[in-house]
């Protein structure tokens, strides 16, 4: 049987459209986002698991998923 192995996903934040709301840092399960000066989240590509729950939660929509490289 073959073994399926998914991709590892992250959490992109799209800088400069990014209101700095605070909504995609109160969902993370993992507090991997931070809002960085009052200016705009960041995500911790070794914290985000993945889940998409910021990415659902952002009112501007400048969260995406995105799959790892290799």
């Amino acid at each position: 049987m073959k073994e399926i192995r998914r991709k590892k996903r992250y959490a992109v934040v799209t800088q400069s459209d990014c209101v700095a709301c605070g909504c995609c840092v109160k969902v993370c399960p993992l507090s991997a986002i931070a809002v960085v000066r009052g200016i705009t989240a960041r995500v911790d590509p070794d914290k985000c698991v993945g889940c998409g729950k910021c990415a659902k939660e952002c009112p501007a929509s400048v969260i995406k998923m995105e799959e790892a490289a290799g």
